[in-house]
C-alpha cells in the first residue's frame, strides 16, 4: 500500500483511466473539482490539503487538445500554490507531439512550446506513453519517464493465432518498435517505405521484407484519420498479403473519417489502448488498458525505484 503522502488527481480528459490507476494502487482519487466558467474558461479547485504531498495529475492532452492542455496547466498551478511537495504530470497521450521540428520555413516547434509551458507552470516530472517523437523527452529540463505499451500489445497478440504472421512497421522510424514486437511474437519483420502526399497522409512506395502469403500485424504509435493506414493495408494486399490484417496502435486519436476507414474489409482487428477514451461502436476495435502500467510507474517513482525495469527491453529510461 502506498503511503498517505501521495495524491492522485484526474483531469477531465481521462477520468476513467485515472480511476483505474487509483484502483490498481489501492487509492481513492483526490478531491479536485474541475469545471468551466460560463465563457469556457477552465476552473480547478483542490478540495483537500496537498501540502507536502507527492501529487500526480492524470490528463491526456487529446481532443479538445487546447482545452485539455490549459486544464492541465491550471491544475498544476493550483497544486503549486497549495504547497504540493512534488507535481507529476501523467500525460498518457502527449498532444502536439507531431510538431516536434520545423518541416518548412517559419513553422513553430509546438511540442517544445508545450514543454516550456508545463515547466513554467511548475511540474517536476512527466510520465508519458509512446511519444510520437522520442526526442521530445529532451524538450524538458525535468525528468521524463517515457513508458511504452508494446508489452501490453504484444502480450495480447501472443494469445492469438500467429501462424503465417509478419509484423509490419509503417516506416523506418518505427522499425525499432516493430523489431521489438516481432521478437516478442517470434515472427518476421517487414518495413514499409512511404511517400508523403500531405502533412497528414502518405502512400506506400515499396516494402522491405516478405509479406506475400502472410497475415500482417501493423504496429504504430497512433491512428489519426486512418488514411495512411488504410492505404498501407491496400498496398499490402496488392503485394499478396492475406487480407486479414491486424492494426495495433497505442493511441486511438480517431479523427473522422477514421472509423469509416477502419471498416475496410481487409482489416480484421484494431488493437488500441485507453490513453485516449474510445467512444465508438466499431466491433473490430479492441481496447486494452495502460492503467496497470501507469500505476506501476507511479509506484516506482514515488518509492524512488527504477522505471525501466517495468519493460522487457529497458530502453525508455
Amino acid at each position: 500500500m502506498i503511503g498517505e503522502q501521495i495524491k492522485l488527481f484526474a483531469g477531465s480528459a481521462t477520468h476513467d483511466l485515472a480511476q483505474n490507476v487509483a484502483d490498481h494502487l489501492g487509492l481513492h482519487l483526490a478531491l479536485g473539482n474541475v469545471t468551466q466558467f460560463p465563457d469556457g474558461e477552465s476552473r480547478v479547485l483542490i478540495e483537500e490539503s496537498v501540502r507536502g504531498c507527492d501529487c500526480y495529475i492524470i490528463q491526456s492532452t487529446c481532443a479538445p487538445v487546447n482545452h485539455n492542455i490549459m486544464e492541465l496547466l491550471v491544475f498544476v498551478d493550483a497544486l503549486r500554490r497549495a504547497s504540493a511537495w512534488r507535481i507529476n504530470a501523467v500525460i498518457p497521450y502527449f498532444g502536439y507531439a507531431r510538431q516536434d521540428k520545423k518541416v518548412q520555413a517559419r513553422e513553430p516547434i509546438t511540442a517544445k512550446l508545450v514543454a516550456n509551458m508545463l515547466e513554467k507552470a511548475g511540474i517536476h516530472r512527466v510520465i508519458t506513453v509512446d511519444l510520437h517523437a522520442g526526442q521530445i523527452q529532451g524538450f524538458f529540463d525535468v525528468p521524463v519517464d517515457h513508458l511504452t505499451a508494446l508489452d501490453i500489445l504484444g502480450g495480447y497478440l501472443k494469445k492469438t493465432d500467429l501462424s503465417q504472421s509478419v509484423v509490419v512497421s509503417p516506416d523506418v522510424g518505427r522499425a525499432t518498435e516493430g523489431r521489438r514486437l516481432a521478437n516478442t511474437l517470434g515472427v518476421d519483420l517487414a518495413i514499409l517505405y512511404k511517400r508523403r502526399r500531405s502533412p497528414t497522409e502518405t502512400e506506400v512506395s515499396h516494402v522491405i521484407g516478405e509479406v506475400g502469403g502472410k497475415r500482417p500485424i501493423m504496429i504504430d504509435d497512433m491512428i489519426t484519420t486512418a488514411g495512411t493506414v488504410t492505404r498501407a493495408v491496400e498496398g499490402l494486399v496488392e503485394l499478396g498479403a492475406i487480407p486479414e490484417i491486424t492494426l495495433a496502435a497505442t493511441h486511438p486519436v480517431f479523427v473522422p473519417p477514421a472509423i469509416d476507414r477502419l471498416s475496410h474489409p481487409a482489416i480484421k482487428e484494431v488493437i488500441v489502448t485507453d490513453t485516449i477514451p474510445y467512444k465508438g461502436h466499431l466491433g473490430k476495435v479492441n481496447v486494452l488498458s495502460v492503467s496497470e502500467l501507469l500505476a506501476s510507474a507511479i509506484r516506482n517513482v514515488h518509492d524512488n525505484q527504477s522505471v525501466s525495469q517495468l519493460f522487457s527491453e529497458p530502453t525508455r529510461g
